[in-house]
């Protein structure tokens, strides 16, 4: 799974790496070390548009979205806290993703992500969780495969008020290799950049060829180093997280 990761990088930054067109200044997150579920995070979108031709051009758009997918047909926001991931190999037929799977997908940028392994204390001889953080070896932006959805409050009166709507995200995982894989055995499932298009494009719904886009993540070049425990609280945030630390 990923229950935790690194989101540090400035909204202008990601705006050229991705090739965003529409990101509204004012809309703004902090740069995360330990970026939980249920807290704010930038996506990577893009939504048709019909003009005036009826033609449908797309602009790609960078806007916060609460991590822990809400289906449109859950009863309250409380789902999303159960559905931070999405499973590559059912994602296309599950009743939570299988829609969003076909018209509402997305990117998670991240510098990387967090897993434990469980180790065994020499002084103690109990079992203890140690943090790993998990990132490319270039250091470059991870592109995570997401999926969105639009939750309606049914509490609130107007379709057309603001707080009628939560729009909220999950993280596609895989089998976990290189590095990853000898830490836990699963991990987020990152995107190479020529494959950016086409996850993104609201046109494209073919399940089949939408699953040949999710491949092997990071080309196998990842690295894993030992961290200190104050990760494991979601309280802590700050570069001090990623420091190494002897396991």
């Amino acid at each position: 799974m990923c229950g935790r990761y690194v989101s540090a990088r400035s909204p202008e930054d990601l705006v050229q790496l991705f090739q965003v067109t529409d990101w509204r200044a004012e809309e703004t997150l902090a740069p995360s070390w330990n970026v939980a579920p249920t807290d704010e995070v930038w996506a990577v979108l893009e939504r048709a548009a019909r003009g005036h031709d009826g033609a449908a051009p797309h602009g790609r758009q960078l806007r916060p979205l609460r991590w822990g997918l809400v289906p449109s047909w859950a009863k309250d926001v409380k789902a999303g806290a159960r559905m931070i991931n999405a499973r590559v190999e059912t994602v296309h037929e599950k009743p939570a993703f299988r829609r969003a799977f076909l018209k509402h997908r997305c990117l998670l940028p991240a510098d990387g992500f967090y897993e434990w392994e469980q180790v065994k204390d020499h002084d103690t001889g109990k079992v203890r969780k140690q943090p790993y953080f998990i990132h490319p070896e270039d250091d470059q932006v991870m592109a995570l495969a997401g999926l969105y959805a639009y939750w309606r409050d049914r509490s609130v009166k107007h379709d057309d008020d603001p707080a009628a709507w939560l729009v909220t995200c999950t993280i596609i995982t895989t089998e976990a290799t290189d590095a990853a894989g000898r830490v836990h055995p699963r991990m987020p499932l990152a995107l190479t950049e020529d494959h950016y298009d086409a996850w993104l494009d609201p046109h494209h719904q073919d399940p089949d060829e939408l699953r040949a886009l999710l491949t092997q993540p990071a080309d196998g070049h990842l690295d894993a180093r030992p961290v200190a425990p104050a990760v494991n609280n979601v309280r802590n945030n700050g570069p001090e997280l990623l420091e190494e630390s002897a396991p």
